[in-house]
């Protein structure tokens, strides 16, 4: 009878930014046979992961997406939700908070990291002071003086599509050592979950090659790109819509809400969304067709589609909880 290895994965409670925690459950295969329906519920100490007090520890682990694992032999990963010991979603379940039980919002994120050695972006030779050329010739780049890191990228690819996760793409991104994978999602739960398994498995990758995932939004000080994940949206208001002024109207919505989508796009996003380096400033709200300096980006493909389809929302940063983001953009636009 074969063994099963079902690796849970959760988000733990730490602040501003939540780290991934993953366990492995090993199963009879008598006892599983890859549906998500036959995951046991779990439990781990959530007073070593800021999510409970230990004279009462316990939190739970409510599977709610399963992918295969093409890493392990036998392997499968459970993305969880984490509830309190009564079952309720613990105040740290960011997927719990999302307003989309009909699946009508689609998410595209564009996940955008840093590969990073020795306190620096691979391409940085001698460490955090040493600099190679400006930027310019990294994004999209071919050839070793210019595009570092193929090889774990590549892996990580390859691992994301053979384990069923929709990746769309990826590229080399706009600051050396820096690159970014493309998850598109109907339903925005199932986006959120899509993006925290890939950044799972892209940390799994990292650790065989001895190279850390710097997930935070300006990794490198001075004149060069942050990291983002922009949130590509829909529902099908935007998808059916026929009409200039919809967009716009969607679009004036996040005008009100600036403040309320700042909170959970991202710490340190202070740091990134200056008005420089395609972005618009932190305390300011813009929008328009092409525009990658506005807040929300309206894509041309949209206008040319006689104005249906989606929006960007281009302040979310690579250290944000897609979960969270993909909330505050559902509640704005029904708002």
């Amino acid at each position: 009878m074969a063994k099963l290895k079902l690796e849970y994965i959760w988000l733990d409670g730490y602040t501003p930014t939540q780290s991934l925690r993953s366990k492995t459950k090993v199963l009879d295969s008598s006892k599983f046979s890859g549906k998500l329906e036959e995951c046991p519920m779990w439990s781990f100490d959530g007073s070593s992961t800021e999510q409970a007090p230990g004279g009462s520890s316990d939190c739970l682990l409510k599977p709610v997406a399963l992918f295969e694992d093409a890493g392990r032999k036998n392997g499968y990963l459970v993305m969880c939700e984490v509830l309190s010991a009564d079952g309720s979603p613990h105040p740290s379940n960011g997927r719990a908070t999302i307003d989309d039980d009909d699946g009508d919002f689609w998410f595209g994120f564009e996940q955008e990291y840093t590969l990073w050695v020795d306190g620096a972006p691979l391409g940085f030779p001698n460490g955090a002071g040493s600099y190679p050329a400006p930027q310019g010739p990294y994004y999209c780049s071919v050839g070793a003086s210019n595009a570092f890191g193929r090889e774990i990228i590549e892996e990580h690819l390859d691992i994301c599509l053979e384990s069923g996760l929709n990746v769309e793409g990826i590229n080399a991104e706009v600051m050396a050592g820096q690159w970014e994978f493309q998850i598109f999602a109907k339903g925005a739960k199932r986006a959120g979950d899509e993006i925290w398994v890939a950044r799972y498995l892209m940390e799994r990758v990292g650790e065989k090659y001895g190279v850390s995932i710097n997930w935070h939004c300006k990794p490198v000080k001075g004149d060069w790109n942050g990291s983002g994940m922009h949130a590509n949206f829909s529902n099908t208001t935007l998808r059916t819509a026929g009409s200039k002024a919809v967009f716009e109207e969607i679009c004036e919505k996040f005008s009100g809400t600036i403040q309320e989508c700042i909170a959970v796009y991202g710490a340190d996003n202070d740091q990134r969304l200056t008005g420089l380096h395609e972005t618009q400033s932190i305390d300011k709200f813009s929008y328009g067709v092409s525009d990658r300096g506005a807040s929300i980006r309206i894509p041309i493909a949209a206008v040319q589609n006689g104005w249906s389809g989606y929006l960007e929302d281009r302040r979310p940063a690579s250290n944000a909880d897609p979960y969270k983001v993909a909330a505050a953009i559902i509640k704005t636009v029904k708002g």
